[in-house]
């Protein structure tokens, strides 16, 4: 994994995410802290069984999971990527989790070298709790230029 394709990668979702040393329910309900770390699968459960954090451990945790997030990337789609394109798939698979990944029509444009499609296709993505999100609309848009200019 080029540490240029995760340095941007960072830098996304940093921007997209920003910094929440406590704990809080993201857009679909579910506990997050730090930069969009999912605490727990349980959507608007108490809150305050999570402690606050430090920025040291956000940045651990933003690290660890976007190591995650790149190593599910190389596993779904194991075609060669510029860093950038790179970068904005590693942040989609941790904004959405691989899961999404995998099962998308976005992997499979990627996997048949279909990437003029891509960013059209990252705009679809842009729905939680069933509310499309400014936020995700912008955090898309910038996936797809991300990608489209590698």
């Amino acid at each position: 994994m080029s540490v240029a394709a995760l340095d941007m990668a960072k830098a996304l979702a940093q921007r997209f995410e920003g910094l929440r040393l406590v704990a809080y329910h993201d857009a679909a309900g579910f506990p997050t802290q730090g930069y969009g770390r999912l605490l727990a699968r349980e959507r608007f459960g108490d809150l305050a069984r999570f402690p606050p954090i430090d920025e040291a451990t956000a940045d651990a945790w933003l690290a660890e999971d976007l190591a995650l997030a790149a190593r599910a990337l190389a596993r779904l789609c194991p075609v060669p990527l510029a860093d950038g394109q790179r970068a904005a798939l590693i942040d989609f698979a941790f904004n959405l989790g691989a899961g999404n990944l995998q099962a998308s029509a976005l992997r499979r444009m990627v996997i048949e070298g279909r990437h003029g499609e891509v960013p059209a296709e990252l705009m679809r993505w842009v729905h939680a709790g069933g509310v499309r999100l400014a936020g995700l609309v912008r955090r898309r848009r910038e996936e797809g230029e991300v990608y489209a200019a590698a």
